[in-house]
């Protein structure tokens, strides 16, 4: 069910804020948290089409979204650059149960300027929407610390730590070649390999061949 409840508040803000989630009760609790915020008008969907619709033809200047719908996977994450494709300023607040950084760290470059967790208190729910609607970030403390680390992470790949001469020494790891088979493909001494294998695994913070090998064979994936 689509609907357009109006709340009148003190210090009322008349533009929209649209509300997309497939769950009453969430519904229910952003309302009451955006008429303490004093939003007049507050937009709810209960689905992708449902929201985009809506979205569509109030442009509403704030979005609280969730990822998960039922029957559509992580759905929000395609509604949220559909959003931002057709109004770029649009200021998208996520609100979902997934803490995972890697989700987090989608919803993100995907488009949302704020991500709240749904098991902490309204509170922070409040605080979220009241610096993204002025066009702030928000992300609590843990949440920013995970999603620094991982995009850390992510720039520790072979392209970025390793020389020319370790990369097809990897390529060649990837594809299941022994020291010596190596050695003998790349016209170089055993010890080179050797060497090239402990310095690879200290580049790329792995501890043992086994490591170092499955670092190869996701690479190589990735290529593929």
């Amino acid at each position: 069910m689509n609907a357009i409840v109006s709340k009148t508040h003190a210090a009322a803000t008349r533009l929209p804020v649209l509300v997309i989630d497939d769950h009453p009760i969430v519904l229910q609790g952003c309302r009451r948290v955006l008429e303490d915020a004093g939003v007049e008008t507050v937009a709810e969907a209960t689905t992708v089409v449902g929201g985009y619709r809506i979205f569509h033809r109030l442009r509403p200047p704030v979005v609280i979204c969730d990822l998960t719908f039922q029957g559509s996977g992580l759905a929000g994450l395609g509604l949220i650059r559909r959003m931002r494709a057709v109004a770029p300023a649009t200021r998208i607040l996520v609100f979902s149960m997934h803490n995972d950084p890697v989700i987090v760290s989608r919803a993100l470059e995907a488009g949302a300027l704020g991500y709240v967790l749904k098991d902490h208190a309204s509170a922070e729910l409040f605080d979220a929407f009241e610096k993204v609607r002025v066009g702030e970030v928000y992300l609590d403390r843990r949440l920013a610390t995970e999603v620094a680390m991982l995009r850390t992470d992510a720039r520790r790949t072979p392209e970025t730590q390793l020389t020319p001469r370790e990369r097809q020494i990897l390529a060649c790891l990837a594809q299941g070649r022994s020291y010596g088979a190596i050695a003998a493909d790349l016209s170089v001494s055993y010890k080179t390999v050797t060497n090239a294998c402990s310095q690879m695994r200290q580049k790329l913070g792995v501890r043992t061949l086994a490591e170092l090998i499955h670092v190869a064979v996701t690479q190589a994936q990735r290529q593929g």
